[in-house]
């Protein structure tokens, strides 16, 4: 099943079933036993998620979340990169991060053209050149998607300058102009998919390695109940917070957005014309979305009540609403879940109290915030699906032996220091996860990572945790993830330009993993010590096995 997901030789959901015929066909699991772990209430909660965004993707939320934030942060080139990475971040905490590079690539792409798009040169005398350039973006066009085109427009103008005849000796200033050009574009189209893989770490529900924790942690560990949405979104926002902010200074110093020479540079006309009307497009855009509406406003309620009751449900550090129920019987499924069944009944307009008491007023059906149809297209199922493949997977690892016997192959690793535990951990996964689907990497690693730590004698978290968020540090690779193919099938990238940036990003975020696990992520998971839902025996048998080991070594 490794080797499928990793190769894709089948649909990633198909390999996910594999378990449902062959842990029964060898005996290592009924059926009745295998089956279940398909829908465990991490898949639920995974699925509220989902609901979620297809609500506000439904009322064009997310949209006018986005084009918000771009009015507040400015025109400037570094200030536009931070207002998308943030954007993005934020999104991507709730919507898929496929969906929201997807979403903001065509945003980029409208303040792109009006910064670089069509530029004014009247007062330069350069208007045949200018016609000149639009006929070669005419006939330049290949077929890609549509809201890709003048994104790919850009880049084959240019590998073509000998057919635009610009006299660079009497305006030199235009050649560096349009190689400054050249490096902002990169570096908008770099950003997004980056921002989106970190963002997506930052809650359990963002993306589903994190929820593939959260379910082998049950299987492994069952009194484990450490780990939930706001214990992980209190490691894991501050991260993502930090990861962002270094981030976004090395995209820009590298794509010149942010120079660091002393001297300030006086802004040419060209920039100054060209920040204007990108301003003016994202003015424009805001307002064709009009005034609020009811559903926009209901729909952000509920996705403000879904947050707070996913954070307040068991926060440890105080007393949380679950604790007026039957201890055990609630979770972060049951909080998400019934959110979202009011979502398919609240009504999108603003209800008349007249309708009542009027008995000739029209029976007209309301249009509810979510429909079924609406979920059953934008829902990505087979998620669900693999999600349910990696729990099976762990079942079976356990119940077979199979992670025992991975401990034992760990020995050799004994000797080396938590820490650098944590450091090689992440260095691994992020260097593997450039290869394979995020997803296929945690199934894999999982239970390597709870066996070596025991043989570690260190918390399971201590290495779980970490070896979750590394496998969404892929920034190296257009095959890593698909935000990174999103950006770069629209024909402005090179696989040299995502490789620079992207090796430093990986190297930033294993220390700054690093840095979390061994400061504020110690108190939040009580790495400290070893938790009592880790039973002693495990321990216990681990020593055993090597005394043994040992004893036939020097027998």
């Amino acid at each position: 099943m490794a080797f499928y997901w990793c190769t894709e030789a089948l649909p990633l959901a198909v390999t996910a079933l594999l378990p449902i015929v062959l842990f029964p066909l060898l005996g290592i699991l009924p059926s009745s036993k295998v089956c279940p772990q398909y829908f465990l209430d991490t898949n639920f909660l995974f699925l509220s998620g989902l609901l979620m965004a297809a609500a506000i993707e439904e009322w064009n939320l997310h949209r006018r979340i986005a084009l918000k934030v771009l009015t507040l942060v400015g025109v400037q080139p570094a200030r536009l990169i931070l207002g998308m990475m943030m954007t993005t971040a934020f999104l991507s905490m709730w919507l898929s991060n496929t969906a929201s590079t997807a979403m903001m690539l065509p945003i980029a792409n409208a303040i792109l053209k009006s910064l670089y798009g069509e530029r004014s040169s009247k007062e330069k005398g350069l208007n045949n050149n200018c016609d000149s350039t639009a006929s070669i973006q005419e006939k330049g066009l290949h077929p890609v998607p549509t809201e890709m085109q003048l994104l790919a427009a850009n880049e084959e103008n240019k590998d073509l300058p000998e057919k635009i005849d610009i006299p660079t000796d009497t305006h030199p200033d235009l050649q560096k102009e349009k190689e400054y050009q050249n490096r902002i574009w990169k570096a908008f189209l770099i950003s997004i998919p980056y921002s989106a893989s970190i963002g997506g770490t930052a809650t359990l529900t963002g993306t589903a390695p994190n929820l593939i924790l959260l379910g082998q942690l049950k299987s492994f560990f069952p009194g484990c109940d450490v780990v939930n949405f706001g214990s992980w979104f209190a490691f894991a926002f501050p991260l993502m917070i930090l990861f962002l902010f270094v981030g976004w200074l090395w995209i820009s110093v590298l794509h010149g957005a942010i120079s660091l020479r002393c001297k300030r540079k006086k802004k040419s006309d060209i920039r100054s014309e060209a920040e204007s009307k990108a301003k003016d497009i994202i003015q424009e855009d805001y307002r064709k979305l009009g005034p609020t509406n009811f559903a926009e406003k209901s729909v952000f309620v509920f996705f403000c009540l879904f947050a707070i009751l996913l954070f307040t449900r068991d926060p440890k550090f105080i007393p949380g609403w679950a604790s007026a129920f039957t201890p055990g019987f609630t979770s972060d499924a049951v909080t998400g879940i019934s959110i979202c069944i009011v979502l398919f009944f609240f009504p999108s307009e603003k209800p008349s109290l007249k309708w009542w008491f009027d008995l000739k007023a029209p029976n007209t059906e309301n249009k509810a915030l979510l429909s079924w149809k609406k979920a059953q297209s934008t829902v990505p199922w087979n998620i669900i699906l693999l999600l349910g493949g990696g729990f099976a997977m762990a079942k079976g690892c356990e119940v077979s032996g199979l992670s025992t016997w991975i401990g034992s192959r760990l020995q050799p690793l004994e000797g080396i220091s938590p820490a650098l535990a944590v450091l090689l951990v992440t260095v691994l996964i992020a260097s593997f996860t450039e290869f394979a689907s995020n997803t296929a990497t945690i199934i894999v690693f999982l239970p390597i990572l709870s066996e070596l730590a025991i043989r570690l004698k260190v918390n399971p978290l201590y290495l779980m945790v970490p070896g979750t968020v590394g496998c969404s540090y892929a920034f190296m690779l257009p095959v890593s993830t698909p935000p990174n193919s999103i950006a770069f099938s629209t024909g402005h990238l090179m696989v040299k330009d995502m490789a620079k940036t992207g090796l430093v990003m990986n190297l930033m975020g294993v220390l700054l993993l690093s840095l979390a696990m061994n400061t504020w992520a110690t108190s939040i998971f009580q790495l400290g010590t070893i938790p009592d839902w880790v039973p002693s025996h495990i321990y216990n048998v681990t020593e055993l096995v090597t005394r043994a080991q040992n004893i036939t070594t020097g027998g």
